[in-house]
């Protein structure tokens, strides 16, 4: 009986071990994943950074304006002046549609087949 213990004992150390070990190398590898999913967040947050410095770079108000008297006789566009804007209250909404609440609805369940 004592040997069916250690046997059993035997089997459990060896199958925690193997465990154990298929565990680590799954961390490893997810470990690995993650540097890779860090590595990738890193260079996107480069390139957005050098697009938003291009966006920057492009959307100056000296270039566009001076596209915009460039082509002129092509898309007809005004140069900007301080007096083109306004304040946000002064752009007009539309306004909601009004609900007819004054006729009534008849709501019965009179005629309706049960199935």
């Amino acid at each position: 009986m004592r040997s069916v213990l250690f046997l059993l004992a035997a089997m459990a150390v060896i199958t925690s071990g193997y465990w154990a070990y298929y565990e680590n190398y799954r961390t490893k590898a997810e470990l690995d994943n993650v540097d890779d999913l860090r590595r990738d967040i890193g260079a996107a947050r480069e390139r957005l950074a050098i697009l938003r410095a291009e966006w920057a770079y492009l959307n100056r108000p000296d270039r566009l304006r001076d596209l915009a008297e460039l082509n002129f006789d092509r898309l007809g566009l005004l140069p900007l002046r301080p007096d083109q804007f306004g304040s946000i209250d002064q752009v007009a909404y539309p306004q909601p549609l009004a609900l007819d609440l004054t006729k009534p609805v008849d709501v019965t369940s009179a005629g309706a087949t049960n199935p």
